[in-house]
């Protein structure tokens, strides 16, 4: 069940990625998606270095034999991390899976072909997704207007964003944003991908490395609770809504240059978050699919009830409205 073009060529059992989160996308998590038949992805700029990455790819590696990939995140910044050095730390420590975002990858695309390594690459529209078919990525994952963190500035749902980017491109294609069960699963095959990326639902498993107070506020909140904050500077974000989210969102109603909110959105407060369960400490990534997490099951767990009951759907819900149709016919 659930064999597609992603599983062929990606070699996973299941066609279900965890999507690279920073301070999230850790040895234990990617190693547990990994293992129970999905793929895991490490973050590399979770890691302070290179070396350190590489000794975190060793970890995940002493805990599945599965392939799993690490994600590069490309930004454009002053001070940029050496993101060249990062990408060779994954490859000659064997990552034959590399999961990009960001920026164009192009300029790091023959290096990656030349070590037989498969590449994903993340956008939010379907001319950014042509645009990484021309230059070569094996596979994109196409972030609906639901996802947590940056959605894009065209605000197009995965209901029509999926299905245009089937329509458009040749490669396998993850729909990514608002998928937190079976029915997003099966939901996403039927509008054309070859499988789901789900962020939000990995960050509340067992095995996410981020404090239980967080994932215990995720259990608590709608679909409600997220705020769009950056979109006067054009670089939107869906973050969880609290009292820093709800304040960065003012001041720009107000008008305001980045400076002006730099001190409420500093990277540092949203890993304190993470690490020490404040929820109010800084703004922290999640989707609107927060509103259908409901418990903080193991990684093995949700995927075999995904794949469970996304069978269960197909057979007992969809196959007979299916025979009734060709028996009307």
């Amino acid at each position: 069940m659930f064999s597609t073009r992603f599983t062929e060529q990606f070699g996973v059992r299941y066609p279900i990625v965890q999507g690279g989160m920073m301070w999230v996308g850790r040895a234990g998590l990617a190693a547990a998606v990994s293992e129970a038949g999905g793929l895991g992805i490490i973050t590399a700029l979770t890691q302070p270095t290179p070396q350190a990455l590489r000794e975190e790819i060793a970890r995940a590696r002493d805990l599945t034999s599965n392939p799993f990939g690490v994600n590069l995140t490309v930004l454009p910044t002053i001070d940029p991390p050496p993101y060249e050095e990062f990408l060779r730390a994954a490859v000659e420590s064997g990552v034959k899976i590399i999961e990009t975002a960001g920026s164009n990858p192009a300029k790091f695309l023959p290096y990656l072909k030349d070590h037989g390594v498969k590449v994903i690459h993340k956008c939010t529209s379907v001319r950014h997704a042509l645009k990484a078919q021309a230059i070569g990525v094996d596979a994109v994952s196409i972030d609906g207007f639901e996802c947590a963190g940056h959605p894009g500035e065209d605000d197009i749902p995965g209901l029509v964003l999926i299905p245009a980017a089937a329509d458009a491109l040749d490669i396998p294609i993850l729909a990514s944003g608002g998928i937190a069960d079976a029915r997003g699963l099966v939901a996403a095959i039927a509008l054309g991908a070859d499988g789901i990326n789900m962020g939000s639902r990995f960050l509340c498993t067992v095995e996410s490395p981020i404090a239980p107070e967080v994932k215990q506020q995720i259990v608590e909140n709608s679909e409600l609770d997220t705020k769009l904050i950056f979109r006067t500077l054009g670089n939107t974000a869906r973050v969880a809504k609290n009292s820093v989210s709800v304040e960065v969102v003012e001041t720009e109603a107000q008008g305001c240059e980045f400076e002006d909110i730099r001190h409420l959105v500093a990277g540092a407060r949203g890993r304190k978050v993470f690490e020490d369960g404040d929820v109010e400490a800084g703004i922290w990534s999640v989707g609107l699919c927060q509103g259908l997490i409901r418990d903080v099951p193991t990684v093995a767990s949700l995927i075999e009830r995904m794949i469970t009951e996304g069978a269960s759907i197909v057979e007992r819900r969809l196959a007979p409205l299916a025979r009734v149709e060709e028996s009307v016919a």
